[in-house]
C-alpha cells in the first residue's frame, strides 16, 4: 500500500508502454516503431519489445506491409469503457430524446466496440416497433448506420486491422453470408458514406426497418459515437429520409460540440483523424 501523500515507486516498463499508447492516441495513422522511438526518447529495442507485447494482447496491431504500428481493438474497447463509464451517455441522451420527439421515430447513440457497435442510448418513439438495438446490445459495425457511419471516419489501415479476412464479418438480418461482405465491398460502402455525409441501412439488421446514421467527431476529430434513427422502409420516401438525415445530423453536429469541451483542444477545421486516405 502507498502511504498517505507519497508518490508511487516509478515502472519504468509500464512508464514506456503508457506513453506509447498514448502516443498512438494522438497520432492520425499507424507509425513505424523508430518515430515512436525518437518522439518518445526511448531506445528502439525497448519500443519494438513493448509493442511485441502489446500486438500479443491486442492494443496495438502490426501492419507488416506498412512496417507501422496503430491501436488494436483492445485499445477501443477501453475507449468505450471510457465512453459507457463517462459523459457521453448523459450528454447524448437528451438529445436522442429531443431528435426522437422531433421525427416521431426511434433514435439511437452507439459507440465502437471493436468489430461491433455497442449501444449506449435507446429511445423508442411511440407505435413503434420494438427494436434490437436496446442499451447494452452489440451488434456487427459493417451492418448498421452508426457503424458505418464511425467506421467511414477511421483511417484506411485501422478499418484494414478490424476486418482482414471474411471471417470478421457476421451475417446480416436477412441470412447473408459473411462470405458476401469483403474489404472491397466494405470500402465501396463506407466511400458511399463520406460521400453523403451520412451512413444508412437498409434491412440489414431487422427486415422491414432502415436506419440514417452520423458520426459523433470529438476534439481530435476522432469518431467517438453515432447517432440513428430507424424506420419503417415503407414510411420513408427519399424526401421524408432527406428530413430525418438532416434532424440527425443537427444532434450529432451538437453532441459534438459537447464532448469537444472535455478534450483539451478543438480539431482543425476539416480535420480528418488520419493523414492516411481513409478506408
Amino acid at each position: 500500500m502507498i502511504p498517505d501523500g507519497s508518490r508511487a515507486p516509478k515502472v519504468p516498463a509500464a512508464d514506456a508502454t503508457l506513453r506509447i499508447l498514448s502516443h498512438l492516441a494522438t497520432l492520425r495513422g499507424p507509425a513505424p516503431a523508430a518515430s515512436i522511438a525518437t518522439a518518445l526518447d526511448l531506445p528502439r529495442s525497448t519500443v519494438y519489445h513493448l509493442l511485441a507485447t502489446l500486438v500479443e494482447h491486442g492494443y496495438v496491431v502490426h501492419l507488416p506491409e506498412e512496417r507501422r504500428y496503430g491501436l488494436g481493438v483492445a485499445a477501443f474497447e477501453l475507449s468505450s469503457g471510457f465512453s459507457r463509464q463517462q459523459p457521453l451517455a448523459r450528454l447524448g441522451a437528451p438529445l436522442v430524446a429531443g431528435l426522437v420527439d422531433t421525427v416521431a421515430e426511434s433514435g439511437h447513440l452507439a459507440v465502437l466496440h471493436g468489430r461491433d457497435v455497442l449501444y449506449l442510448v435507446e429511445e423508442r418513439a411511440p407505435r413503434r416497433p420494438s427494436l434490437v438495438s436496446d442499451v447494452g446490445v452489440r451488434l456487427p459495425a459493417h451492418l448498421t448506420a452508426t457503424g458505418r457511419a464511425m467506421l467511414a471516419e477511421l483511417p484506411a489501415a485501422q478499418v484494414r486491422a478490424l476486418y482482414p479476412d471474411a471471417s470478421a464479418y457476421a451475417p446480416g438480418a436477412a441470412g447473408e453470408a459473411s462470405g458476401a461482405w469483403s474489404l472491397r465491398r466494405l470500402r465501396t460502402v463506407l466511400a458511399e458514406v463520406r460521400e453523403h455525409g451520412f451512413a444508412a441501412e437498409d434491412g440489414e439488421v431487422t427486415a422491414g426497418l432502415a436506419s440514417v446514421g452520423v458520426a459523433v467527431l470529438d476534439h481530435t476529430g476522432w469518431p467517438a459515437a453515432a447517432i440513428a434513427v430507424t424506420f419503417p422502409v415503407e414510411r420513408a420516401d427519399e424526401s421524408r429520409r432527406a428530413a430525418l438525415v438532416a434532424e440527425v445530423d443537427r444532434a450529432a453536429t451538437e453532441l459534438s460540440r459537447r464532448i469537444r469541451g472535455i478534450g483539451h483542444r478543438a480539431a482543425p477545421s476539416g480535420a480528418s483523424p488520419s493523414e492516411t486516405t481513409p478506408a
